[in-house]
This record gives C-alpha cells, structure tokens and sequence, in this order.
C-alpha cells in the first residue's frame, strides 16, 4: 500500500496539532502552578519586610513594653486573680451606673510573659451615658483592660435603656518561682 504524500502531509500535520494541544494543556497547568508560586513568593516578601521592620524596630516596642509593664499588676503565681478582676469590673461598673446581670470568667492564657484573663459579661443594663462613662473609666485603668468585643442593643419594654454583653480582656504579671533545690 502507497501512502500519497497528501495524507503524509495530513498525518505529519495531525501529530504536530496533537503535539501542540498536549504542550498547551500541560503548560496551562504549570503556568497556573507558575502563578501560584508567585502570589506565595509575593505574600512571603511582604511578610518578611513586615518581620523585618519590627525587628528593625525592636528598641522602641521593648521601651513602650518597659513603659507598659510597670503599669501591670503582679501576682504570686499561686494566686487566683478572677476575683481582683471581677472586682474592678464590678467597682467601675457600679461607680458608673452599668448593671452588670450575668458574667462568666474565662481560662488564664499566657502570651510571652504577659498573662490574659477574659471576662464575659453576658447581660448588661444601662443608659448610653452610663456605658460611654463606664467604657471610658475601663480604659482610664490601663493598659491591662482591653475591651475585645461589645453588642449593644435597646431594651425592649424601657427605650432609655440600653442591654448587651461584651468580653473585657485584663492582662496582668506572675511572680516568677525562684525556688532552686540543693
């Protein structure tokens, strides 16, 4: 059988197109391989200028932390501090006019040498001045209350009133244990 050279030129011309579609659909894949990589390479670089601008930064964060760190309360590592807590919640809230209803107190995290304790105060009543006055005090205490979150809504039978919760996260200082045995 004689192959014409037409359907050689047919054949040779149906490879290269095969070839063609096959270089195509695997560089599709790597070009979006490709791409990917690059985005990761982009956020890692902005990651690293950020990592390096604080690390640039170190003396200024070290002398707001030396600043900040005086102003933390201390406690013997043995002692509970949910009461001392709970009582300068309780102190402000009553001195500004904030009922507080119901509240739960959360586990003690450690973050560097810097301990975290968050209370949740699920029910509050009172009016706008009284939060506003209550929330300013709160962060008139320092730098160890931060209030993380806060949902405010009117009361439903008294519109002068209003009712919410919101989670205050106290930071505070252990006593080291210096105790060496022979």
């Amino acid at each position: 059988m004689m192959v014409a050279p037409r359907e050689k030129a047919l054949a040779a011309a149906t490879v290269v197109v095969l070839l063609f579609g096959a270089l195509g659909l695997s560089a599709k894949g790597r070009l979006e391989a490709w791409r990917g990589r690059r985005a990761v390479y982009a956020a890692r670089t902005q990651e690293l200028a950020r990592q390096r601008l604080l690390i640039a930064n170190r003396a200024d964060w070290e002398a707001r932390y030396a600043e900040l760190r005086d102003l933390m309360p201390v406690f013997p590592a043995d002692k509970q501090v949910d009461t001392y807590w709970l009582g300068t919640m309780d102190a402000v809230a009553s001195k500004n006019g904030v009922s507080i209803v119901k509240r739960q107190v959360g586990a003690e995290k450690l973050a560097g040498d810097v301990y975290e304790f968050t209370i949740e105060c699920k029910e509050w009543e009172g009016s706008l001045a009284a939060l506003v006055k209550f929330l300013y005090d709160l962060q008139a205490e320092g730098a160890m209350l931060d209030m993380r979150q806060l949902f405010v809504r009117p009361h439903p039978s008294n519109p002068g009133i209003l009712r919410g919760s919101f989670t205050l996260a106290c930071a505070y200082l252990r006593e080291k244990n210096d105790v060496t045995s022979p």
